[in-house]
Protein backbone atom coordinates (compact mmCIF):
# COMPACT_ATOMS: atom_id res chain seq x y z
CA UNK A 1 0.00 0.00 0.00
CA UNK A 2 1.53 3.52 -0.97
CA UNK A 3 1.10 6.45 1.25
CA UNK A 4 2.01 9.67 0.26
CA UNK A 5 3.31 12.56 2.66
CA UNK A 6 3.14 16.08 0.78
CA UNK A 7 5.82 17.18 2.51
CA UNK A 8 8.18 14.91 0.76
CA UNK A 9 8.44 13.65 -3.05
CA UNK A 10 9.26 10.18 -1.62
CA UNK A 11 6.13 7.40 -1.25
CA UNK A 12 6.86 5.19 1.41
CA UNK A 13 5.35 1.36 2.02
CA UNK A 14 3.59 0.37 5.14
CA UNK A 15 1.78 -3.02 6.47
CA UNK A 16 -0.39 -3.97 8.86
CA UNK A 17 -2.61 -1.71 11.05
CA UNK A 18 -0.08 1.28 10.81
CA UNK A 19 -1.05 4.68 11.89
CA UNK A 20 -0.25 7.25 9.97
CA UNK A 21 -0.20 11.13 11.70
CA UNK A 22 -1.63 13.92 9.22
CA UNK A 23 -0.16 17.45 10.79
CA UNK A 24 -1.62 20.84 10.27
CA UNK A 25 -1.72 21.93 6.14
CA UNK A 26 -1.46 18.65 5.41
CA UNK A 27 -2.09 15.54 3.76
CA UNK A 28 -1.76 11.21 3.45
CA UNK A 29 -3.45 8.97 0.97
CA UNK A 30 -3.33 5.40 2.06
CA UNK A 31 -4.76 1.81 1.26
CA UNK A 32 -4.87 -1.33 3.15
CA UNK A 33 -5.56 -1.85 7.04
CA UNK A 34 -4.30 1.77 7.74
CA UNK A 35 -5.52 4.53 10.29
CA UNK A 36 -5.01 8.30 9.25
CA UNK A 37 -5.33 10.62 12.18
CA UNK A 38 -5.30 13.70 12.88
CA UNK A 39 -5.64 16.15 15.90
CA UNK A 40 -6.49 19.52 16.81
CA UNK A 41 -8.95 20.50 14.69
CA UNK A 42 -10.51 23.85 16.18
CA UNK A 43 -11.16 26.49 13.42
CA UNK A 44 -8.94 24.06 11.69
CA UNK A 45 -11.41 21.52 8.67
CA UNK A 46 -10.81 17.87 8.58
CA UNK A 47 -11.67 16.60 5.02
CA UNK A 48 -11.76 12.63 4.54
CA UNK A 49 -12.62 11.77 1.17
CA UNK A 50 -12.90 7.55 0.38
CA UNK A 51 -13.43 5.99 -2.99
CA UNK A 52 -15.37 2.41 -2.24
CA UNK A 53 -14.33 0.57 -5.06
CA UNK A 54 -10.53 0.98 -4.58
CA UNK A 55 -10.95 1.36 -0.49
CA UNK A 56 -8.01 4.04 -1.11
CA UNK A 57 -8.96 6.68 1.35
CA UNK A 58 -7.11 10.45 2.02
CA UNK A 59 -7.91 12.72 5.09
CA UNK A 60 -6.60 16.62 4.58
CA UNK A 61 -6.15 19.00 7.55
CA UNK A 62 -6.79 22.61 6.63
CA UNK A 63 -6.35 25.90 8.39
CA UNK A 64 -8.01 28.75 5.77
CA UNK A 65 -10.70 28.47 3.39
CA UNK A 66 -8.90 29.79 0.23
CA UNK A 67 -5.87 30.15 -1.46
CA UNK A 68 -6.62 33.65 -3.70
CA UNK A 69 -7.33 34.95 0.20
CA UNK A 70 -3.93 34.35 1.38
CA UNK A 71 -0.48 34.25 0.21
CA UNK A 72 1.01 30.80 0.79
CA UNK A 73 2.55 28.25 -1.26
CA UNK A 74 1.72 25.19 0.73
CA UNK A 75 -1.88 24.01 -1.32
CA UNK A 76 -2.95 21.66 1.97
CA UNK A 77 -3.24 24.81 3.70
CA UNK A 78 -6.21 26.15 2.61
CA UNK A 79 -9.70 24.01 2.26
CA UNK A 80 -9.85 24.65 -1.77
CA UNK A 81 -6.56 24.36 -3.26
CA UNK A 82 -6.06 21.19 -0.20
CA UNK A 83 -9.39 19.36 -1.76
CA UNK A 84 -8.22 19.64 -5.26
CA UNK A 85 -4.63 18.32 -4.13
CA UNK A 86 -6.11 15.24 -2.02
CA UNK A 87 -8.50 14.43 -4.88
CA UNK A 88 -5.56 14.60 -7.79
CA UNK A 89 -3.19 12.25 -5.63
CA UNK A 90 -6.28 9.73 -4.94
CA UNK A 91 -6.28 10.13 -8.51
CA UNK A 92 -2.62 8.95 -8.95
CA UNK A 93 -2.91 6.02 -6.70
CA UNK A 94 -5.72 4.48 -8.52
CA UNK A 95 -9.00 5.79 -6.89
CA UNK A 96 -12.34 6.94 -9.34
CA UNK A 97 -13.42 10.19 -8.61
CA UNK A 98 -17.39 8.68 -9.11
CA UNK A 99 -16.63 6.23 -6.45
CA UNK A 100 -15.32 9.03 -3.70
CA UNK A 101 -17.31 10.27 -0.69
CA UNK A 102 -16.48 12.87 1.63
CA UNK A 103 -16.64 13.33 5.49
CA UNK A 104 -15.85 16.63 6.79
CA UNK A 105 -15.27 17.76 10.67
CA UNK A 106 -13.98 20.66 12.34
CA UNK A 107 -14.76 24.27 11.57
CA UNK A 108 -15.23 25.21 15.07
CA UNK A 109 -15.61 29.17 16.22
CA UNK A 110 -13.66 28.56 19.12
CA UNK A 111 -12.05 32.58 18.88
CA UNK A 112 -14.31 34.36 16.67
CA UNK A 113 -12.73 37.90 15.99
CA UNK A 114 -15.03 38.42 13.06
CA UNK A 115 -17.30 41.61 12.47
CA UNK A 116 -19.90 40.04 10.60
CA UNK A 117 -20.05 36.50 12.25
CA UNK A 118 -18.61 34.09 9.96
CA UNK A 119 -15.64 33.10 11.34
CA UNK A 120 -12.71 31.04 10.04
CA UNK A 121 -14.44 28.10 11.13
CA UNK A 122 -17.75 28.86 9.21
CA UNK A 123 -15.88 29.91 6.30
CA UNK A 124 -13.51 26.71 5.82
CA UNK A 125 -16.59 24.68 6.27
CA UNK A 126 -18.74 26.18 3.47
CA UNK A 127 -15.41 26.47 1.20
CA UNK A 128 -14.74 22.95 1.67
CA UNK A 129 -18.66 22.26 0.89
CA UNK A 130 -18.80 24.22 -1.90
CA UNK A 131 -15.07 22.62 -3.28
CA UNK A 132 -16.23 19.06 -2.66
CA UNK A 133 -20.11 19.89 -4.38
CA UNK A 134 -17.22 21.16 -7.30
CA UNK A 135 -15.97 17.67 -7.72
CA UNK A 136 -19.08 16.29 -7.72
CA UNK A 137 -18.11 14.25 -4.22
CA UNK A 138 -21.01 13.76 -1.98
CA UNK A 139 -20.71 15.11 1.78
CA UNK A 140 -21.94 11.85 3.43
CA UNK A 141 -21.34 13.36 7.22
CA UNK A 142 -19.86 16.05 8.75
CA UNK A 143 -19.08 17.54 12.66
CA UNK A 144 -18.26 20.84 12.49
CA UNK A 145 -18.70 24.36 14.00
CA UNK A 146 -19.54 24.57 17.92
CA UNK A 147 -16.93 25.82 20.04
CA UNK A 148 -14.95 22.89 20.74
CA UNK A 149 -11.68 20.64 19.31
CA UNK A 150 -11.72 17.63 17.53
CA UNK A 151 -9.79 14.75 16.64
CA UNK A 152 -10.20 12.71 13.33
CA UNK A 153 -9.52 8.66 13.03
CA UNK A 154 -10.25 7.79 9.35
CA UNK A 155 -10.03 3.63 8.89
CA UNK A 156 -8.80 3.28 4.84
CA UNK A 157 -10.27 -0.31 5.02
CA UNK A 158 -14.05 0.81 5.81
CA UNK A 159 -13.91 4.86 5.50
CA UNK A 160 -15.51 5.04 9.13
CA UNK A 161 -14.55 8.57 10.63
CA UNK A 162 -14.51 8.74 14.38
CA UNK A 163 -14.77 12.46 15.47
CA UNK A 164 -13.27 12.74 18.86
CA UNK A 165 -14.28 15.38 21.00
CA UNK A 166 -13.19 16.72 24.84
CA UNK A 167 -16.41 17.69 25.65
CA UNK A 168 -18.65 14.83 23.88
CA UNK A 169 -18.75 11.62 23.01
CA UNK A 170 -17.21 10.41 19.77
CA UNK A 171 -19.27 9.66 16.86
CA UNK A 172 -18.36 7.99 13.57
CA UNK A 173 -19.63 9.50 10.61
Amino acid sequence: MKVYDESSEDSETTTGSDRIKVGIAEYQVASGEVVLTTSGLGSCLGVAIYDRETKTAGLLHVMLPSKAESDGDNDAKFADSGIRELVDELEREGADRSNMVAKIAGGSDMLDFSENGSGIGDRNAEVGRRTLDQFDIPLEGEDVGGEHGRSLRLETATGDLTVKSANRESVTL
